[in-house]
């Protein structure tokens, strides 16, 4: 029977894939909401149990043909999954916490994650050529190195509180995102290297890529929020339509990513830092409903995005092509003996650099408070035991081709991945909620307005900017007089940085880019004629 004219060709099986795949999303919101308060259980490892389920059900449905309604692509994570969560991350965090442990951060995810991918590289060339797998290069063994390096700490990030727990939660996430985009430019970095021709020369170059991707990512993630904030500023979108200043902050940030991958560098440091940038400059000179409308419409794509990808592993993870060619090659024991060195690699590189560098940190500290206490260490060695799609992605760049491999080294690389992923993810994440309560019992603790959290009043920049001065700072609702001298910058390098910034973005960068004290109100409203336009304000 014909649908009517006018009716567009469709392809049914498509549609019913994705119609699937949303209302096994819905599912697993209800099911996570429902389990909020369970011990054990998180939103992500209930999104991976369900898609395990789906896939269950799949395979017996298709007599044990197929286990998965969409295939693996990198392009689908790497250009539409992961952007928004990045992004997000960075809209979000505090910077104040951010970019006073910055130097720790950078010392766990640059440098902790270069002695993890030599750890894991090292010991999978002296273990896992004795198992005779196949004919496996240098490249193959720095691949495994780079690809388990990659650490997903979505378990305990969902477990801790950014409010209650600030110095640890900024320490866990901001290692957890700088270490995916360490891990990816190091990546690549070894793809396009040529080991044939190793020299000390080649060697130094390889390093100042290194160094340069990370530069260059940067430099265009910071670039491209000032390009929005100024735009915004200039034009004031919010006069004619909010609409249209919510869809530029969306598609510049987007636009972002894009162009660092066109450029071969980082999008994840790029869209990262675009993010911090356009809340700090961007989101404060957009309309008040408009902040609302962005802050929550960026929450909703991350919280999307990542909930789509944990049911995209736990369905592909049962990809009956991949498991048959490794069964019908390799005893059920090589298999797991296999999973289980690159495991015990992961644990043992894991605190070959967090309780060391930890160390290191802290003593450059000078108060009890700025130091990470052994709890907290073992907290952060935690927290970066799971491995999650950014290794799964990494795996099949290297050992398929569109999803699909023919070769048994290269599937049971990919099985292998599969289950470590699984295993640290379910069986580690499970542990996190109590493993953090027993180390950091509940208390009852005030909690910090951040700058993110509601959409800030102009009410209330005007209270903030009429008490407290240019030389004071609020902290914790305290107004503190930082002096301005050489002893305060030895004594308190971090702090100082941040006092003498402050001066230059009030001086300097917010009037030229607006930010928080740039109010932009409706014409013709009552806040218009009420609260003038703010020129300087304080950051969270």
């Amino acid at each position: 029977m014909g649908w009517g004219l006018g009716d567009p060709p469709a392809d049914y099986g498509s549609i019913m894939a994705v119609g699937l795949f949303v209302a096994l999303m819905c599912i697993c919101i209800i099911v996570g909401h429902l389990l909020e308060e369970n011990r054990w259980m998180n939103e992500s490892t209930t999104a991976l149990l369900l898609g395990l389920g789906a896939g269950t059900v799949i395979l017996f449905a298709s007599s044990g043909k197929n286990s998965r309604l969409m295939v693996f692509s990198e392009d689908l994570f790497f250009i539409y999954l992961l952007p928004p969560i990045i992004f997000n991350a960075g809209f979000q965090v505090k910077k104040k916490q951010f970019f006073r442990n910055f130097m720790t951060i950078t010392l766990f995810a640059v440098v902790g994650t270069l002695i993890s991918f030599s750890i894991i590289s090292l010991g999978a060339m002296g273990l896992i050529s004795r198992l005779n797998i196949g004919a496996l290069e240098l490249g193959d063994y720095l691949a495994l190195g780079a690809i388990f390096s990659a650490t997903d700490s979505v378990c305990t990030l969902q477990v801790l509180s950014q409010d209650e727990t600030p110095f640890l939660y900024s320490l866990v996430f901001g290692e957890g995102v700088v270490n995916d985009a360490t891990s990816v430019v190091l990546f690549n970095a070894i793809q396009n290297f040529d080991l044939g021709n190793f020299s000390s020369l080649k060697f130094l170059q390889f390093i100042g890529n290194f160094l340069y991707l990370f530069g260059a990512s940067t430099f265009l993630g910071v670039a491209s929020g000032l390009l929005s904030a100024y735009v915004i500023k200039k034009l004031y979108f919010g006069r004619h339509s909010t609409d249209r200043e919510v869809a530029i902050m969306m598609l510049m940030a987007y636009l972002s990513y894009m162009l660092a991958e066109l450029l071969d560098l980082s999008g994840i440091l790029t869209v990262f830092f675009c993010g911090i940038v356009m809340s700090h400059y961007t989101w404060h000179n957009v309309t008040e409903s408009s902040r609302v409308t962005t802050k929550h419409a960026f929450a909703t794509l991350s919280f999307i995005s990542e909930t789509f990808l944990f049911l995209y592993v736990g369905m592909d993870a049962l990809d009956i092509e991949k498991w048959k060619i490794v069964s019908e090659t390799y005893s059920p024991m090589k298999s797991i003996t296999l999973s289980s060195i690159i495991l015990a690699l992961v644990l043992v590189a894991r605190a070959a650099f967090v309780f060391p560098l930890s160390y290191l940190s802290n003593l450059t500290k000078k108060t009890a408070g700025e130091k990470i206490s052994i709890r907290q260490q073992v907290i952060i060695w935690w927290a970066g035991l799971m491995r999650g799609a950014v290794s799964i992605a990494l795996a099949y760049n290297k050992f398929a081709k569109s999803g699909h491999t023919q070769l048994p080294s290269n599937a049971i690389m990919i099985t292998s991945t599969i289950i470590i992923v699984l295993f640290s993810t379910i069986v580690f994440g499970l542990l996190t909620k109590p493993l953090i309560r027993l180390l950091i019992p509940a208390r009852h603790l005030t909690r910090e307005v951040s700058a993110l959290s509601e959409p800030s009043s102009p009410k209330s920049f005007l209270e903030q900017l009429t008490v407290n001065g240019p030389e004071t700072d609020v902290e914790n609702g305290v107004s503190i007089r930082r002096p301005t001298s050489l002893r305060m910058l030895l004594a308190s390098p971090t702090r100082s940085v941040h006092h003498y910034w402050r001066k230059f973005d009030n001086a300097f960068m917010r009037p030229v880019f607006g930010g928080r004290g740039f109010v932009p109100f409706v014409p013709g409203s009552p806040t218009e004629s009420s609260v003038p336009l703010l020129a300087h304000g304080s950051e969270n």
